[in-house]
């Protein structure tokens, strides 16, 4: 109901402005009753827009600007691409290729990459591809360097936290500021609690690529308060009931993730998910031939009015979901998903359906919804 004051790039204390410099706005925006939010964090996308980050070519920059730039449109403002397994030569040919920048009118920012495998359990590898997964070897740090050739703009790692030596992974990961994530696995309660107490602190996409629940051992769930899990809310990889228990077990903790394909915004068909071929049917995705769940389609905005339609909940507990909480995980929280003072000016303006009308990266406007689509 209020004025949103912006200078700098940050969003601004109007009473430093008024009180300390006398000053007032030299731009003044009317926003029409619409609700503005922090912009969108996405941590799990793997591509799209014909654009797989798990493929590597000579071109590589230019796919993941063609994904910063058309994501703007679904309200996310910064992201974590994301590689799913993949051979070490995939990894050392793409990781120096990401780097880690702001947003702007070029595109959403880049967090950091997100490396989900090859460190993942075979029984629950989902759409991995079952010859490139590895285990820990002696020296399981070193071996998980050698695969990846280098951990300089990495922000995530999924790994099965049952493997042996995996909690000495965990701990050197965390020592490093990298967020370990807990997935593609047949953890039991306790194996998934110990991975917490050596740091890890998200679960990826939750209830996808894990054991079922089972009243006795209830396998990974977000235990304690400090455990984020994400969920992929788009209609298909969790039924509305799941998706309903999880944000009652756990508000605070969940985080909305489009775990998006190079076939997100493309017509259905044949595409690619890393080494392997999808077909895509509606906002089914398959592994080709097979009736295995592979990613998503779905894009940010979409999984925040699912989510929020399936659990009743407030529109500020669904934006959230995609904003506070993804920046809270990666420990960036004083800088985005909020609006507070001093914070990055990245926001959206979303009418009451939440459907995105304007995208704004450090207080610019990067895309609006032609006078057409309003």
């Amino acid at each position: 109901r209020e004025d949103l004051w912006v200078r700098e790039g940050k969003i601004l204390n109007p009473e430093k402005l008024f009180f300390d410099e006398k000053g007032s706005a030299d731009i003044q925006l009317d926003c029409k009753d619409s609700i503005i939010a922090p912009g969108f964090i996405d941590v799990q996308i793997n591509g799209g827009f014909g654009v797989d980050f798990s493929l590597a070519t000579d071109d590589f920059k230019s796919g993941i600007d063609l994904v910063s730039q058309k994501i703007l449109s679904h309200g996310v403002t910064s992201f974590c691409p994301t590689l799913v397994t993949s051979p070490p030569s995939v990894y050392h040919q793409v990781l120096p290729q990401i780097s880690i920048r702001n947003g702007g009118a070029h595109g959403a920012g880049i967090l950091g990459a997100h490396l989900e495998g090859p460190f993942i359990s075979k029984e629950k590898k989902g759409a991995h591809p079952e010859h490139c997964l590895r285990t820990f070897k002696e020296g399981a740090f070193q071996d998980l360097l050698a695969t990846y050739g280098s951990l300089d703009c990495v922000r995530i790692v999924t790994l099965a936290p049952e493997m042996k030596r995996s909690s000495e992974v965990i701990r050197e990961l965390t020592k490093r500021g990298i967020c370990v994530s807990l997935g593609h696995s047949v953890a039991n309660l306790s194996q998934a609690e110990e991975a917490v107490q050596h740091g890890a602190t998200f679960i990826t996409h939750l209830f996808n690529a894990m054991l079922p629940f089972h009243h006795r051992d209830p396998g990974i769930v977000p235990a304690g308060r400090r455990v984020f899990y994400g969920m992929i809310s788009d209609g298909i990889h969790t039924n509305p009931a799941a998706l309903r228990i999880a944000h009652r077990a756990h508000p605070k903790g969940l985080v909305l993730v489009t775990d998006a394909i190079a076939g997100m915004g493309l017509a259905p068909g044949r595409h690619t998910l890393g080494q392997q071929v999808v077909e895509i049917d509606g906002l089914n995705t398959y592994i080709a031939g097979t009736k295995t769940l592979s990613g998503s389609v779905a894009t940010m905005d979409t999984c925040v009015r699912h989510f929020q339609e399936a659990t009743g909940c407030s529109v500020e507990t669904a934006l959230e979901a995609a904003s506070l909480h993804p920046a809270q995980l990666l420990g960036i929280e004083h800088k985005k998903g909020t609006l507070n003072y001093d914070s990055d000016a990245d926001f959206l303006m979303l009418n009451d359906g939440l459907y995105v009308q304007a995208t704004y990266i450090a207080g610019e406007e990067v895309w609006r919804q032609d006078a057409l689509g309003m």
